[in-house]
C-alpha cells in the first residue's frame, strides 16, 4: 500500500521526532524475527509508558486504534495502516470528546509510537485501485520499535521489582526496631529509647508516601542505622542486667529485707487519693478530635466509632511513640482513659516536634494534676496546625 504524505495536514508543523520516526519507518528494514503480537507490544508499552513520556489514558488511544488492525500480529503483508473517523474512534473509546481524542492522538505521534498520513481535506480513508493509497495512522513504528519497547519494559519490571525488594527490607528493618524498641523501653532497660520510637514513627510517616529509589535507599540507611542502634543498645543493656545478676549471687545481701517496705509503699500510693479527671474531658464533639489527629487515625487498626476506640488506639500508639506503661497508666488515672487516649494520638500528631513523648505527655499528667490541663487546648492547637500545614 502506497504512503504519500508524511507531513501533517492544517497548522500542525513537522518536528524532528516526526522526521526521526519517519526515518525509522522508511529507511529501516522489517526485522527478521517473526512479527511481533500486538497485543504483548501494547502490553509492554504500558509498563515502560514512563520512558516514551505516555499516559494511560494515551494508551487506551493507541489500543483502540490497534483493534482495528485485522490481524494479530504486526508485520507480514498485511498494512498497518487504520483510518478510523473521529467519530467512530470515539464511539470505541466510549465516548471521549473529540478535542481530548485530537490531544492524544499529538501525543502519541510525538512519542513516536505512530505516524499519521493526512490526506489534502485531512479525511481519513482508504483508495482501491491499481495504485491502493491509505490516509490515517501508520501504527509500523510499533514493529520497529517493539524490541525497543520490550527492553524498556523489561528494564522498567526490574527496577519495580529492586524498589519493592527495598521498602520490603525498610519495612522488616523499621518493625524490628520499633518493637525491640518498646520492648527495652518497657523492660525498663537504660537507652534513650523514647527518642528512638519518635525517630522511627517519623520514618513511618515517610514510608506513607511514594518515594522514588533515591529517596527510599536514603529511608533504607537511616533505618538500618537506628535499627542498628537500637539492637546495640539492647544488648549493652541486657548484658549489663546480666553481669549485675551473676555478680549479685556471689555476694551475700546483708541489707534489710526491702519486701515490706516496698509492699508498704504500693499500698500508700493505691491508697492515696488521685485528682478525678477533668469533668469535660469527653466533651469535646468526636468529629471535632478527629479532625485533630489525622496522622493518628492512620495506624487504627479498625474503625473508629467513639472515644472508646480513641481509647485502644492510644494505648497501641503510645509503645510507637516511646512512652512507657507507667506514664500512660498515670495519664489515664489523671485524665480519665478517654482524654488520655485522645491526648496521645494528639502527640503522634506532633511527633517532628516533640523530643521525649513520654517526658511530654508526663507534664501534660502534671498539668492535670495542678487543674491547669486543657483537652481543648491541646485539640484545638492540633486543628491550627493543620490548617496551617493546608
Amino acid at each position: 500500500m502506497k504512503r504519500l504524505t508524511t507531513t501533517p495536514f492544517g497548522p500542525r508543523p513537522v518536528t524532528a521526532g516526526l522526521m526521526q520516526v519517519r526515518d525509522l519507518v522508511e529507511r529501516q528494514p522489517a526485522p527478521a524475527e517473526a512479527a511481533p503480537d500486538k497485543w504483548q507490544v501494547l502490553n509492554d508499552l504500558g509498563a515502560a509508558r514512563a520512558a516514551f513520556g505516555l499516559s494511560d489514558r494515551e494508551l487506551g488511544v493507541l489500543s483502540a486504534l490497534v483493534s482495528f488492525l485485522p490481524e494479530q500480529r504486526l508485520g507480514g503483508n498485511a498494512s498497518l495502516v487504520v483510518f478510523p473517523s473521529n467519530r467512530t474512534l470515539s464511539g470505541r473509546l466510549h465516548g471521549m470528546p473529540e478535542s481530548t481524542l485530537r490531544r492524544h492522538l499529538a501525543r502519541l505521534v510525538q512519542a513516536g509510537v505512530m505516524l499519521r498520513h493526512d490526506s489534502p481535506n485531512g479525511k481519513r480513508y482508504r483508495r482501491r485501485g491499481e495504485a491502493e493509497v491509505a490516509f490515517g495512522f501508520d501504527l509500523a513504528p510499533l514493529r520497529l520499535r517493539a524490541g525497543e519497547i520490550a527492553q524498556a519494559a523489561q528494564a522498567t519490571r526490574e527496577a519495580a521489582e529492586r524498589l519493592r525488594a527495598l521498602r520490603e527490607q525498610v519495612v522488616l528493618e523499621k518493625r524490628d526496631a520499633q518493637k525491640l524498641a518498646a520492648y527495652g523501653l518497657e523492660a525498663g532497660y537504660p537507652g534513650d529509647w523514647e527518642a528512638l520510637l519518635a525517630a522511627l514513627l517519623v520514618h513511618t510517616r515517610v514510608l506513607r508516601r511514594k518515594l522514588d529509589a533515591e529517596a527510599l535507599e536514603a529511608l533504607a540507611a537511616e533505618v538500618s542505622a537506628l535499627h542498628g542502634k537500637v539492637i546495640e543498645t539492647l544488648f549493652d543493656a541486657e548484658k549489663a542486667s546480666a553481669d549485675a545478676a551473676h555478680s549479685g549471687r556471689h555476694h551475700q545481701n546483708s541489707n534489710t529485707d526491702t519486701s515490706d517496705l516496698e509492699l508498704r509503699a504500693e499500698e500508700r500510693e493505691a491508697a492515696a487519693p488521685r485528682p478525678a479527671p477533668p469533668e469535660d474531658a469527653v466533651e469535646i464533639p468526636f468529629p471535632l478530635v478527629l479532625r485533630a489527629i489525622p496522622e493518628a487515625l492512620a495506624y487504627a487498626q479498625g474503625p473508629i466509632r467513639g472515644f472508646s476506640d480513641l481509647v485502644t488506639l492510644g494505648g497501641f500508639l503510645r509503645g510507637m511513640i516511646g512512652i512507657s506503661p507507667s506514664a500512660w497508666e498515670d495519664a489515664k488515672a489523671a485524665m480519665g482513659p478517654e482524654a488520655a487516649g485522645v491526648a496521645v494520638c494528639c502527640l503522634v500528631d506532633r511527633i517532628e516536634t516533640i523530643r521525649s513523648p513520654g517526658g511530654y505527655l508526663r507534664a501534660l499528667t502534671a498539668q492535670c494534676q495542678k487543674g491547669s490541663f486543657s483537652l481543648s487546648r491541646l485539640v484545638m492547637a492540633n486543628i491550627n496546625r493543620e490548617r496551617g500545614k493546608s
